[in-house]
């Protein structure tokens, strides 16, 4: 049975409730303590597998939000543009499987709606599509990464605060986060309490994600955990993937090509594609 967990109906759960006097160190380990005992940690006494039939792309950003800026391109268009050849060629070439869309044009769409969307149809999978960027053009990096809901370590955060602060051109963004503030670290432990039970298989798929990019000879920067808004509350196994960095011109280059796309979609098919036999079995 898919799950998800809404942020305003945890954060009136009881037990949140009787904690909230006491001091933010107690609360903390509170919130640690009742995401162990309450919330569902894997999916072992899931029900047998039903057919996969409905995959959710995500092309991040969009509209007035341009995600990060390259030297000829925006992430906003590169997500989308890779994301439309991805869904075709799943159609095309997956009998009986159906995308959906959380956007297919230059829209602005708001991060809680994108998840919402995969809940709403019960999506087998939930993949958001993004473009990296290093804080300065003179950064070496490079690569391609996949990012999983989970336990942020201190000095892997800088990932999860710039994709999250999409939040802050949303209406009403206080409203419909129960709260939560983008710019503050400290307030992601309450994405921690929506891990749900598809943490593993979207460990899974972001470890064949990675596993195909590195067969077109992609740097590897690994699958990471990260408390991630647009991930949080997808009800299915859900993935963000970082194609390449927008502050490398070699990247932003390989990334605008026809080639270099038609690259990416086939790797990113070929892990779904393998991810799909596996659950079917």
């Amino acid at each position: 049975m898919k799950r998800s967990y809404n942020l305003n109906i945890l954060r009136s759960h009881p037990v949140l409730q009787s904690i909230k006097l006491l001091p933010t160190f107690l609360v903390l380990v509170g919130l640690c303590l009742f995401s162990s005992f309450i919330l569902p940690q894997d999916d072992r006494s899931a029900p047998p597998r039903q057919p996969f039939k409905l995959v959710v792309l995500d092309p991040g950003h969009g509209g007035r939000d341009a995600g990060a800026v390259g030297r000829k391109a925006n992430e906003k268009d590169i997500a989308l543009a890779v994301a439309l050849k991805l869904g075709k060629k799943i159609e095309d070439e997956m009998p009986g499987v159906k995308v959906i869309y959380t956007r297919k044009t230059d829209v602005f769409i708001p991060l809680y709606e994108r998840p919402a969307l995969a809940n709403k149809h019960n999506a087998d999978l939930f993949i958001s599509i993004h473009c990296n960027a290093a804080a300065t053009r003179r950064s070496p990096a490079r690569g391609t990464e996949t990012l999983v809901c989970g336990y942020n370590r201190l000095g892997q955060q800088d990932a999860a605060i710039r994709e999250n602060a999409s939040i802050l051109l949303e209406d009403n963004y206080e409203e419909n986060y129960g709260g939560f503030d983008p710019k503050d670290p400290s307030s992601m432990i309450v994405f921690q309490l929506m891990k749900n039970q598809h943490r593993r298989e979207s460990i899974k798929l972001a470890s064949l994600m990675q596993d195909k990019f590195t067969t077109s000879g992609r740097p590897d920067r690994g699958v990471k955990e990260q408390s991630l808004a647009v991930l949080a509350t997808a009800g299915m196994p859900a993935v963000l993937t970082e194609l390449g960095f927008m502050s490398s011109s070699i990247e932003e280059d390989y990334m605008l090509s026809t080639a270099g796309q038609k690259e990416m979609v086939q790797n990113l098919f070929d892990a779904i594609k393998t991810y799909k036999t596996s659950v079917e079995r």
